[in-house]
């Protein structure tokens, strides 16, 4: 096959998820925006060729590549890598306050061995699902008092629940699932006086989307599956 009839040739629902999965990993990397990658995963399912589905990818580092790829596409299945989020060093952040008035650590930080926050009359968000981990065991000393503090975790990361509520209470319904091999521990300790800490487990909106789209996938699977087993009846 020459590369001039590459761009001519009718492109596969498989060379269609091929070049979304690439568009994923754009978007994790932060290399799309939300508003680019909706519009380029748009045009790869409208596509109808090669040379359609060629300029999508053109830009990214994956482009260059003669489309289709098998090769570019990432396992979906694989998990985090887990050893390459403990940096160590001493954290973006080590503490907070919030004083009628609220904070965030979220996005890309470093979360330190011991991060320590305080919110009166206020509230904190602490989100380590695009977080790198100082240790893998690191420590979270959560003080409120009449305010809250919310601790978002990824999946796989094990948490342990230790502080102290009188008249307010902490969030232990995250307590007691495994973590993945390689993955940081996250200790929540402190005191809650008519105050709360949660604990929670969420996936990013770029996760959401990669599973939605493999999930997309299996479908077409399942669909091409049949059409198979239909022309040989």
């Amino acid at each position: 096959m020459t590369d001039d009839a590459v761009p001519d040739l009718r492109a596969s629902d498989a060379d269609r998820e091929q070049v979304a999965g690439i568009l994923r990993d754009a978007l994790a990397e932060g290399r799309l925006d939300m508003e680019e990658f909706e519009e380029r995963l748009d045009a790869t399912y409208k596509a109808r060729t090669y040379g359609e589905l060629a300029p999508l990818t053109r830009d990214l580092p994956a482009a260059g590549v003669t489309v289709p790829a098998v090769s570019l596409i990432k396992d979906p299945a694989a998990g985090p890598d887990w050893s390459g989020r403990i940096t160590g060093g001493e954290g973006s952040s080590t503490w907070a306050v919030a004083v009628m008035s609220g904070f965030q650590r979220k996005g890309h930080w470093t979360m330190p061995r011991r991060f320590t926050c305080f919110a009166f009359w206020g509230g904190g968000e602490i989100d380590l699902r695009e977080a790198n981990f100082a240790d893998r065991e690191v420590e979270i000393n959560a003080i409120a008092i009449m305010g809250g503090v919310d601790v978002t975790v990824p999946p796989g990361v094990e948490v342990v629940v230790r502080g102290i509520g009188i008249m307010g209470g902490f969030d232990h319904r995250e307590e007691g699932v495994p973590g993945e091999p390689g993955a940081p521990r996250v200790i929540v300790t402190g005191f809650a006086l008519w105050g709360g800490v949660g604990v929670q487990r969420k996936l990013t909106r770029a996760e959401k989307l990669r599973i939605r789209e493999e999930r997309r996938q299996e479908k077409l699977e399942r669909r091409a599956g049949r059409r198979e087993l239909d022309g040989e009846r």
